[in-house]
């Protein structure tokens, strides 16, 4: 009996890897192009390479290991890529889901006992516009109206979710998940912070930023990968739920968060790089319908986050001489 996590080279999928590992089970963990410095990962865990876009490559890879537990993960995932490359974005996102799908399908042709369940990474991007501030926090019931690409992409993966519960009975659950972060993570807010402010106290740089108004409710990866966990033993199969932190913080305060930590305040100036065609003035989730489902609830503190990223990108600094 195993378990497969797809997009393990990811600050996610790594994370989720090494708790499953942690507690005994047999996990298969594939990456095709990393997003993480795969040297900080825990030994334990074994990684093989596997392109979700690669559908013979993918049916192969189940009908071997046929897993009874799918955490697919594996995901273009930044939307500011998705803007310059939406034909990757959803070939990634859309194909590579249903590849994994058509496999377990594919599997059930000689063995129709296999009935894996299937927790699909989908995104808060996904409500887009809805997330206006009489809808906040957001329910799991709200129009899906994404604001770029990568929204729309993950729109259609999460469709996909429900419609392969609904047609063939698989036991998919939709894990709408809000902005996540810790250790490992690039191209975020608190990962882009936590290097600038690493850099600025050894270099005396200022900290460059795009628009520090918006407000976004940032969860632990920790909590982040016991929540999808939690959501494979208890979720309702077909059902999509939030996972998201409790409360929302600007990320100007944020930033602030960052120098009380650091014990200095860095000087800071705009990046017009850094802002946006569009931006949503605040993400942030309803999480009562997996508290009440599966009994997870958050547990680790944001400055409890930020201090553990600052130290990850103080050790990565000096460990990479600088760069």
């Amino acid at each position: 009996m195993s378990i497969l996590v797809t997009g393990a080279g990811g600050m996610m999928g790594s994370h989720l890897a090494e708790l499953l590992v942690e507690q005994g089970e047999k996990v298969v963990a594939t990456y095709l192009s990393p997003t993480i410095d795969m040297e900080t990962v825990g030994p334990s865990v074994v990684f093989s390479s596997l392109d979700v876009c690669d559908r013979d490559a993918v049916f192969a890879f189940i009908e071997k290991e046929r897993p009874h537990e799918i955490y697919h993960l594996a995901a273009q995932s930044l939307p500011t890529v998705s803007w310059t490359d939406p034909w990757t974005t959803f070939r990634v996102n859309a194909e590579g889901t249903i590849n994994v799908f058509e496999a377990i399908l594919r599997v059930r042709k000689t063995s129709p006992d296999y009935d894996p369940v299937t927790v699909v990474a989908c995104s808060s991007a996904e409500y887009g516009a809805s997330l206006t501030p009489d809808r906040i926090p957001i329910t799991e019931d709200a129009p899906l109206l994404p604001m770029h690409p990568y929204g729309v992409s993950k729109v259609a993966q999460d469709l996909l979710g429900w419609q392969y519960h609904a047609n063939h009975g698989l036991r998919c659950i939709r894990a709408r998940i809000f902005n996540c972060t810790g250790p490992r993570k690039r191209n975020d807010v608190v990962s882009d912070f936590g290097r600038a402010v690493v850099r600025g106290l050894h270099q005396d740089l200022p900290i460059r930023h795009g628009n520090l108004q918006t407000r976004r409710a940032i969860i632990d990866v920790r909590d982040m990968v016991a929540a999808l966990i939690a959501l494979a033993r208890n979720g309702r199969a077909g059902e999509a739920y939030n996972i998201c932190a409790e409360s929302a913080i600007k990320v100007a305060d944020l930033l602030e968060m960052y120098f009380d930590i650091a014990g200095r305040r860095l000087e800071t100036e705009v990046d017009p790089a850094l802002l946006r065609p569009s931006d949503e003035p605040i993400i942030f989730g309803d999480i009562s319908k997996i508290k009440q489902d599966t009994g997870w609830a958050p547990r680790i503190s944001l400055r409890q986050t930020l201090a553990d990223v600052l130290e990850f990108e103080q050790e990565q600094y000096r460990r990479h001489g600088g760069r």
